[in-house]
């Protein structure tokens, strides 16, 4: 046992450093930038420590008593190989999985896990490479791992006193091991943490290690005043009310105020909310990108275009429950993902039942995923149209049927509603990996399945729907949202990469002019917004902005990784965890000036990282009716 438990000490912390140092090499540029590797590597080989510590310590333990009984042996030998091949799938996986998130393997990686098929069905159609290569080193690594730790001759034990004594050495080794420090806190991924990239604060790390944390750390829903710190809740609820402009509430819901309809239509208008799945302003030809959107460049023209606006965050479920419910970003996970938020959860879904509409949500793929399903049939939905209702669909890729068919979904069911206003929630799907779209429809440029192409497909579905819509009778009684929910591959060097949180955002339809507005503006103010748009006066809990008014908007919010951003006019402020705020003037597209502290603007930053979490657990973003129990 002894051996084995040597070999696959060494050997683990051989194969951590090497896949450390190889990341390093491939991310050279960032790393020389920030300062060097000294750091990577030190803190490096300190959390490898750690973990051989945990995954060896049982046997380790247990050696000085069990070293000379060959069914240990062959025990000990089982679980080394497991665990080994367990550590090689991690760092095999990091490599792809940086190029898609721009960080190692992380919560992402579990919430993936949980629906194989549609994650498998991308793999294999976009990666097959990718892979076969990782399916051979995995192989070389299985064969490696019996051959060092399957077989081991028995040990003799010494005499007892020693073995006590020896005992007690292995676990004071390993309890220094785990706790890394002889300080006060043992290490974690902060400790780790050595410059402002995120990413390369993620290689001192070695994947497993930092999938599991991300494990433990959704015990408490990360709670974000144990990584940020606290307010008291009147400081916390006064700063909130004031920002959003609006009274406060009774102490149950505190942000429950009246918003009065800026438009008093013959009937309430209908609302269709559609979300474009990863489409950043880096590829939006009238906010300075790629120019790979002229279908969406005409539309703004003719609309209501926001030129900054940002998410809230860098996944789906981030922008769904900003644009749906209105709800800020989190360091806990998104509410259509929290247990507690699956009823009784404010949407305009809810709102709008007041007032006689019809809710639907349409999505190409099945709506199972990321848990949209059961967070808006639970939220006021009444239909959900998702891949098993599409009737002989156009194309059908790993994420479900193309754009073009949830549109022409949509286009079928506004044309049949016959009086009663509606609410519609469309989310797209083609522009995703692995890239797929139907043939024919656009002039592709190089390789068809890039991101480019597929932007500019599901900028031709844009235009496609838009013209039939313009066409049709619905046309005059509809209010029309297209934003995406976030952009493609957020990363870089900086704490908050701003210029990935820039995404497209234009309303346009009945009763909307043709207009540019140039504020800063939150996807959080956009359905408070279609709002006033469609007519509506109502009271409801969320703290948008109504951008009717004047002397709106101004700032954004979002949370990226462990890091908060709220940017307010062009100044910057980052939460960071343990640290005190950090404030910068941020000037588009990548320009970060540090600026002296501003303690009001730092705890007015802190109250919206708060709120959320403060409001989820208290259940205050939900309406009377809905807290005591009924659904109006």
């Amino acid at each position: 046992m002894f051996t084995q438990i040597g070999l696959f000490t060494l050997s683990l912390l051989l194969m951590l450093m090497l896949s450390r140092l190889l990341l390093t090499a491939w991310q050279w540029a960032r790393v020389q930038a920030a300062g060097g590797p000294w750091a990577i590597v030190r803190w490096g080989l300190r959390i490898d420590l750690n973990q051989v510590a945990m995954w060896a310590g049982i046997p380790a333990l247990l050696a000085p008593w069990l070293a000379d009984q060959p069914l240990a042996i062959w025990i000990t030998g089982l679980w080394l190989q497991g665990v080994w091949l367990l550590f090689v799938l991690l760092e095999i996986s990091t490599p792809q999985f940086i190029q898609e998130y721009d960080s190692r393997p992380n919560r992402l990686y579990l919430d993936y896990l949980k629906y194989p098929k549609e994650v498998f069905g991308m793999l294999w159609k976009g990666y097959k490479p990718v892979l076969a290569a990782a399916a051979l080193v995995l192989l070389l690594a299985a064969w490696l791992g019996h051959s060092l730790f399957a077989h081991a001759q028995p040990d003799p034990l010494p005499a007892w006193p020693w073995r006590v004594g020896l005992t007690l050495l292995i676990a004071a080794a390993i309890l220094l091991a785990v706790r890394g420090t002889l300080g006060h806190r043992p290490i974690n991924p902060a400790s780790a943490a050595w410059c402002g990239d995120s990413l390369l604060n993620t290689l001192p790390l070695n994947s497993l290690y930092n999938v599991l944390f991300a494990l433990y750390a959704i015990k408490n829903e990360r709670s974000a005043a144990d990584v940020y710190g606290d307010l008291p809740d009147a400081e916390l609820q006064a700063i909130i009310c004031e920002q959003a402009g609006i009274p406060a509430g009774p102490p149950e819901l505190p942000t429950l105020h009246h918003q009065p309809a800026s438009q008093s239509p013959a009937r309430p208008r209908n609302i269709v909310l559609i979300v474009q799945e990863s489409l950043g302003a880096q590829y939006v030809g009238n906010l300075g990108g790629a120019g790979l959107t002229p279908c969406l460049d005409a539309l703004a023209a003719t609309g209501w275009n926001f030129t900054r606006a940002y998410a809230t965050g860098t996944r789906s479920v981030r922008g769904l429950e900003a644009v749906t419910a209105g709800f800020p970003p989190t360091l806990s996970d998104a509410a259509l993902r929290l247990t507690n938020a699956q009823s009784r959860f404010f949407t305009l879904a809810q709102l709008l039942r007041r007032h006689g509409y019809r809710s639907r949500f349409i999505y190409g793929g099945e709506a199972h995923f990321d848990n949209m399903k059961s967070f808006f049939l639970g939220n006021g939905f009444d239909e959900l149209h998702d891949l098993p209702t599409f009737q002989s669909p156009a194309f059908v890729g790993t994420w479900g049927a193309s754009d073009e068919d949830m549109f022409n979904k949509l286009h079928t069911l506004l044309s049949n509603d016959a009086g009663q206003p509606t609410l519609h929630l469309a989310f797209s799907v083609s522009n995703h990996t692995p890239w797929e779209y139907p043939a024919g429809r656009i002039a592709v440029d190089g390789d068809p399945a890039t991101v480019q192409n597929t932007v500019r497909y599901a900028d031709w579905a844009i235009g496609q729907f838009f013209e039939r819509a313009q066409a049709s009778d619905y046309w005059k009684d509809t209010v029309f949202l297209v934003v995406a929910d976030h952009d493609a591959r957020v990363g870089g060097a900086q704490r908050i990469p701003l210029r990935h949180f820039h995404i497209p955002a234009l309303i346009l339809g009945a009763g909307v002019p043709s207009r540019r507005d140039d504020r800063i503006i939150s996807q959080i103010d956009l359905p408070t917004t279609l709002l006033s748009l469609a007519g509506i006066s109502d009271t409801h809990p969320m703290i948008g902005h109504d951008l009717t008014q004047t002397g709106t908007g101004g700032r954004a919010m979002m949370q990226y990784e462990d890091h908060y951003g709220y940017l307010s006019g062009d100044t910057l402020t980052v939460l960071e965890p343990q640290h005190p705020p950090l404030f910068f003037a941020y000037q588009a597209p990548d320009t970060y000036t540090p600026l002296p502290a501003d303690p009001a603007l730092g705890r007015i930053a802190l109250a919206h990282a708060l709120w959320p979490t403060w409001a989820y657990r208290h259940q205050a973003h939900s309406l009377p009716e809905l807290r005591h129990g009924h659904t109006a």
